[in-house]
């Protein structure tokens, strides 16, 4: 069924594509001109051919950039890939958060507006005011967001804290908190979830201590496993993921009549490591989470979170990579995923924004970069940027949080500059909870503030599903980012969203649930296309 979009006309539209092919160059030409970095020869791939359908949905995009509610909600309907850069606790609606505090019976302090377990006692109230007062509800709002923050304040600081101010609540409902994160990310019409908890972590911290620290990493990682304490750890986290499973099944109502969105998005975890910890918990709870990955398929890969600018993680940023050197050696087939380069000059001195982003794809050899903002101050970052769109490295983008935490927008950020050397890209969140954004608003972004075409949002999306870490062949051949979009030998006489993909292609999609998503999504992508560009 098709439904007519209110407020644009057929004549609309139709003018809209008579002059798309004007539209169209005058983007590009926009886009590839900033694509050029001073200093390299490297120039932004030119436009790709596009198809009738993407054509119409150019159109449809040009008419509506006036029309503030028309273009949210094309960007709300638009597919959107998958969401692999998500804290899942500052990913969760701070409304919601609220309420489960109420729910446990937890108390504010009102000093510090931070939730801390009952009796509520001195300077302290009970959450559950703020279902009936409105000041005290903003107030935590204000508090565990970004919600009214001022623009010229300490957005970095402020922005971390919250996840102490509201830590009390999320650490109790890891399951109730991933319905609601998946039901926003399926009603944001993307097809899968990665995100990051940190698993056993009182364990670990506990087994950190009793081992203690060694410099010989090999020696320590055989302290950490054995008499089977390691494997302890493993069996603990795998436990709660099992009662997370059981409490997000029951929030997302997913074994009744009327189950919720979020039971069929496909979901993984990244294990969490505090980066600011000491090398010993930093060390265990690598371990512990490339263990994980190589035994449960639930879990995929590690990730460092805190500051990156914490004084305690620059110290041990270079010994921290070559842990992660040495642990890929022990489990080849975790995946790992590093935020590098959250960094920008003041924030921290010249010496610390040289070599980051470098040693997380040289030394601890990562998948993909979150964040990696300070690009270009780094030593040798043109070879850096090489290296990566050799090896398919994906950057991770969330242009809200870089702008709350380091004050980097617009044409300070190194967006154009990853492209035009021909670095995967994939648009994220981070942590869209306390920022108080969604996905729809990170692709709008990139549109207005980078004029970005149609088929390259399309293609920003197709990169999402590429470069996570869903296991099995791709739907798409070679290396995508440089060559275009292209199926693989199995699906080549089939169009991409067919209901019919033809055998060949149905045995891959039936045997690989990372091209069974991007099925899914060129089948979104075709109904979308033909909505908008028919007008209705």
């Amino acid at each position: 069924m098709t439904h007519r979009i209110p407020g644009l006309s057929r004549r609309t539209l139709t003018v809209a594509v008579t002059g798309l092919s004007a539209l169209t160059l005058l983007s590009s030409t926009s886009v590839h001109a900033a694509g050029s970095v001073p200093g390299d020869e490297r120039a932004a791939p030119p436009p790709r051919p596009t198809t009738a359908l993407e054509t119409g949905a150019a159109a449809y995009m040009d008419a509506v950039r006036g029309d503030r509610r028309l273009l949210r909600d094309f960007f709300r309907r638009l597919p959107k890939g998958g969401e692999l850069h998500n804290h899942l606790s500052g990913a969760v609606r701070t409304e919601y958060l609220i309420e489960l505090a109420a729910e446990d019976g937890l108390c504010v302090d009102t000093a510090t507006m931070t939730a801390v377990a009952p009796p509520c006692g001195a300077g302290t109230r009970p959450a559950a005011d703020a279902r009936t007062d409105r000041a005290f509800h903003d107030a935590i709002v204000r508090a565990w967001s970004m919600q009214d923050f001022p623009p010229g304040g300490n957005g970095h600081d402020h922005f971390f804290d919250a996840f102490g101010k509201f830590g009390e609540v999320t650490w109790r409902h890891r399951g109730k908190l991933l319905a609601q994160v998946a039901n926003d990310v399926a009603t944001q019409n993307q097809f899968y979830l990665e995100t990051m908890v940190s698993p056993a972590s009182d364990g670990a911290k506990n087994l950190a201590t009793e081992v203690g620290w060694d410099a010989d990493l090999a020696r320590l990682h055989g302290k950490l496993t054995a008499g089977g304490k390691l494997d302890e750890l493993v069996a603990e986290a795998r436990k709660e993921a099992d009662d997370a499973d059981a409490e997000f099944r029951a929030a997302a109502r997913c074994d009744s009549g009327s189950p919720q969105p979020a039971c069929r998005l496909p979901v993984r975890w990244i294990s969490q490591v505090s980066r600011g910890s000491s090398p010993e918990r930093v060390f265990t709870q690598m371990a512990l989470g490339m263990r994980l990955a190589e035994r449960d398929p639930r879990f995929v890969a590690v990730n460092l979170v805190q500051p990156e600018d914490w004084d305690s993680s620059l110290a041990h940023y270079s010994l921290q990579m070559r842990m992660l050197n040495h642990l890929r050696g022990v489990y080849p087939k975790a995946h790992v995923t590093l935020h590098a380069g959250e960094l920008w000059p003041g924030l921290v001195k010249p010496e610390h924004l040289k070599s980051h982003i470098k040693e997380a794809v040289d030394v601890a050899r990562a998948e993909r970069i979150g964040h990696g903002v300070d690009l270009v101050h780094e030593d040798d970052w043109q070879r850096t940027a090489r290296t990566m769109a050799e090896r398919e490295i994906a950057v991770e983008v969330p242009f809200t949080s870089n702008a709350q935490i380091l004050g980097v927008r617009g044409d300070s950020h190194p967006f154009r500059t990853y492209r035009a050397h021909g670095v995967p890209v994939v648009l994220a969140t981070d942590d869209p909870g306390i920022s108080r954004i969604d996905i729809s608003h990170e692709y709008q972004y990139a549109a207005a503030t980078y004029g970005l075409t149609y088929p390259e949002l399309k293609d920003l999306a197709r990169a999402s599903l590429e470069y996570a870490f869903l296991p099995g062949a791709s739907l798409w051949r070679g290396n995508p980012t440089r060559d275009g979009y292209r199926t693989t030998a199995a699906c080549r006489s089939a169009r991409p969203g067919a209901a019919d993909p033809g055998p060949a292609c149905r045995r891959l999609l039936d045997t690989s649930p990372k091209a069974a998503a991007q099925w899914r999504q060129e089948t979104a992508f075709r109904r979308f296309e033909q909505t908008v560009a028919t007008g209705l």
